[in-house]
């Protein structure tokens, strides 16, 4: 799959509700298959699976179906679902650059005969397919996210600009938007501020995946604008009323 319009990608994907329920091609799901054995974990420590199921396979609930899924299974361990939210966000970006649709599903769960298929936890799907509405958004200004200012106290400079940019387009669930960057030119620290108690009933799972999702962005802009991006997770940082997730430093 060409991985060329990555960057420009973050710039005009959506989440596609819409699909033509016919099979993609063998041979694209073949290629989606080599592409998801190639995920780069943001924590190599700890061990996923991520299948590709159908419809068939899925109980959606009050959504609507998709002819395709990347279910996803993972160790329960500490930054777990960052660090699944950072992986499969690649696929979502790879997803759109060739024409393929997708959405993250957090409401619909896999049949029993599927979490059989592994020993880890399941986590969330990434529902995916042709899609049966347009596939881009037609201007930047149909994103609705915060401002810059709302979500980092990085002063915007020529370095970081773009890749600040990239950040505050990065889709999350019900479009909270509950993370803050903080840092500077060199290195970018990634937090998720806390909900409250009631909004943390259902966000708990689903912030620290938005936070993956996120680095993910800054790691894609920050190469493309050659920066030479690293992750790291620093011991001595915090920020009240904040989780931190990981940093990333720029070479």
């Amino acid at each position: 799959m060409d991985k060329n319009d990555i960057y420009e990608t973050i710039f005009k994907r959506k989440s596609i509700r819409r699909y033509d329920l016919n099979s993609l091609d063998d041979d694209v799901l073949r290629d989606i298959e080599g592409e998801v054995a190639r995920l780069e974990p943001l924590i190599p420590d700890i061990n996923t699976d991520v299948l590709i199921i159908s419809s068939e396979d899925v109980k959606t609930r009050m959504m609507k179906k998709a002819p395709h899924y990347l279910a996803v299974f993972s160790e329960d361990e500490k930054g777990y679902l960052t660090n699944v939210g950072y992986m499969l966000q690649q696929m979502d970006l790879l997803f759109a650059a060739n024409g393929i649709g997708c959405c993250w599903q957090g409401i619909p769960t896999i049949k029993d005969h599927v979490q059989r298929r592994s020993e880890l936890k399941f986590v969330i799907l990434l529902a995916f397919g042709k899609p049966d509405e347009p596939l881009y958004r037609s201007d930047i200004g149909e994103f609705k996210r915060k401002s810059l200012d709302k979500i980092t106290d990085i002063s915007p400079t020529d370095n970081n600009r773009e890749i600040l940019k990239a950040a505050r387009l990065a889709p999350s669930a019900t479009n909270s938007q509950a993370w803050y960057l903080s840092g500077d030119d060199g290195s970018i620290d990634v937090y998720s501020v806390k909900p409250n108690f009631i909004r943390s009933l259902v966000a708990k799972k689903y912030i620290p995946i938005d936070a993956g999702i996120l680095i993910y962005h800054v790691m894609v802009a920050a190469k493309h604008m050659n920066r030479n991006p690293e992750i790291v997770f620093k011991d001595d940082v915090e920020k009240k009323g904040c989780n931190y997730h990981a940093s990333v430093n720029m070479k």
